[in-house]
């Protein structure tokens, strides 16, 4: 469904971007981007004519030709967003990335500076990878898409920048999991309950808080505080009361209960 909307959002700018009137010379195959002077009308049809042959490496190189022989056209500022959309169907997401933000570096205002946006944010999505890398790009995924919705909060693309943000938070969160868990298992428990705080405290909303508060709850018998266990397993039972992660806390905690003395005081 994700796939869907995007490649319905990502056509329809494409769309809006229709090739010159008349025609290209020749149904060409590949991509001549030698510096030969030719008029807009040839370059652009002829980046149109890769694209239909899905050769979308030489449609981007094309485009860029439009831009760099008539760099004071309407077609140039065009070019530049169809070499980002080329790119980005070629999976270079590198290159991508950059023509939309060259798009949006000289055209801040222009009507179609959503779509630039939106464009980079995918091309860092894209790159998004599993939990036992490194995040970098995830984070500027979460910068980008964050980006969209606080500056085009009402384009036809924040719809679907909004629902990926939720997906790379939760991909974060699942970072941190990972690196907590790994320190548990090592017995460095101090190290595992700032992970696991740091996901309660900033991935709220995410699917991985059941999991943190009962780890938490671990962690916290470990290094001898049972009082912040107790509070740990008592958000995730009234959050999350039947979840196996709670029943595991509870059984903790039935196992390690806490000193009278200890225990938080209730009233005034």
């Amino acid at each position: 469904m994700q796939n869907k909307i995007r490649a319905l959002l990502l056509v329809a700018v494409a769309v809006s971007l229709v090739p010159l009137s008349g025609c290209s010379r020749g149904n060409r195959t590949r991509a001549d981007t030698r510096y030969v002077a030719r008029d807009v009308n040839t370059l652009y049809n002829a980046a149109w004519q890769q694209m239909r042959n899905r050769n979308y490496n030489a449609a981007a190189a094309i485009f860029d030709e439009v831009e760099r022989q008539h760099p004071y056209s309407i077609w140039a500022r065009r070019a530049q967003l169809m070499s980002a959309f080329s790119y980005y169907l070629d999976k270079d997401y590198t290159n991508s990335i950059d023509s939309a933000n060259r798009f949006i570096s000289v055209h801040p205002g222009n009507r179609d500076a959503p779509y630039a946006y939106y464009l980079v944010a995918l091309g860092y999505y894209e790159q998004i990878s599993d939990v036992t890398r490194d995040q970098k790009i995830t984070q500027q995924a979460l910068d980008s898409l964050g980006e969209l919705t606080r500056r085009f909060p009402n384009s036809k693309y924040a719809a679907d920048a909004r629902l990926k943000i939720d997906l790379v938070r939760d991909h974060l969160a699942g970072k941190e999991m990972e690196v907590g868990r790994f320190y548990e298992k090592r017995g460095q428990w101090l190290a595992a309950a700032l992970r696991f705080r740091k996901v309660v405290d900033d991935y709220q909303t995410t699917t991985h808080v059941p999991e943190a508060l009962m780890r938490l709850t671990e962690s916290y018998l470990a290094l001898g505080v049972p009082v912040e266990a107790q509070k740990a397993a008592a958000v995730l039972g009234a959050n999350y009361p039947g979840t196996d992660w709670y029943s595991h806390a509870y059984k903790l905690m039935q196992e390690h209960p806490v000193p009278a003395a200890s225990a938080p005081k209730t009233g005034a």
